[in-house]
């Protein structure tokens, strides 16, 4: 893993180096039951409000109404989930419309973004997730697939979370584009979301989600991640974009990083004696 170029070296530990490999075997069958029993109750209590759902998404005025109802889903999947959200701090927002930024270590940050507190928004999400049973609706309906694969499909995306911007809606964006496979270390963040806030004039929220890389790792590989526990979000201080031009753009990318891995840096260099996690 390349370190972010404004660091002389990583300040976050890569995850995966955390882990103690007689853990990793020790508790692999508790992992396995904890991640069918997440697949058992997100997609049997998403079945349930299927047709709700549908019935909100079928007009883009009723999306308000789909997001109240993804709020309060997401109460109920924060305690059955067994990963309830804390929240450490919550800043002040700006008025709507924002561009929020968060880091992406697991699929949880998708579920518990709607657990931080903010105004409507539409997620930016990749294109792969329009192929997922059920979920795939929010995103042919509501949000903005992100097809990095094609660049026009990409900017087209990008387009659509301008026009948004225009209606006064906020729009949700993972900077990384993906989960990176050293969470909690990020990657380094893609230009989408500086160019968005700085071309629209809007702020921007970061967002840093504490826990979520070590409760629940990919899905589809058995010796990743899973388990009970509390996720603590932050919700940073809006970083204003006004007057700022493209030239300003490596440094709100910088800036907005920075804010965000403040609290990961707890992580630290494994030669700091980072914890050890399962």
């Amino acid at each position: 893993m390349v370190p972010y170029e404004h660091h002389d070296q990583p300040v976050v530990c890569d995850g995966e180096a955390m882990r103690a490999p007689l853990l990793k075997w020790l508790f692999f069958p508790a992992r396995i039951v904890f991640k069918l029993w997440c697949a058992l109750v997100f997609f049997a209590s998403l079945a349930v409000l299927y047709v709700p759902f549908r019935l909100r998404l079928r007009r883009e005025e009723d999306h308000p109404r789909a997001f109240h109802l993804m709020n309060a889903w997401n109460r109920f999947l924060n305690v059955f989930l067994l990963v309830p959200v804390k929240r450490v701090s919550m800043a002040p927002l700006p008025p709507p419309p924002y561009v929020i930024c968060a880091n992406h270590g697991s699929y949880l940050d998708i579920l518990h973004m709607y657990s931080t507190g903010l105004d409507f928004f539409l997620f930016m999400g990749k294109y792969e997730l329009l192929k997922w049973p059920l979920l795939g609706m929010f995103f042919r309906r509501m949000n903005i697939a992100v097809n990095r694969g094609n660049r026009t499909e990409a900017v087209k995306a990008l387009v659509h979370a301008a026009r948004s911007i225009d209606k006064g809606i906020c729009v949700a964006l993972f900077p990384e584009g993906t989960i990176p496979a050293t969470a909690p270390r990020m990657q380094r963040f893609k230009d989408g979301a500086f160019n968005l806030a700085i071309e629209k004039q809007v702020p921007i929220v970061p967002v840093t989600f504490l826990d979520h890389w070590k409760l629940f790792g990919e899905p589809g590989e058995l010796l990743s991640r899973g388990h009970p526990g509390f996720a603590h979000v932050v919700r940073h201080p809006f970083i204003p974009t006004a007057g700022m031009t493209l030239a300003d753009k490596e440094a709100l990318r910088r800036r907005v990083h920075d804010t965000i891995e403040a609290p990961l840096r707890k992580y630290g260099p494994l030669s700091e004696g980072p914890p050890l996690v399962i």
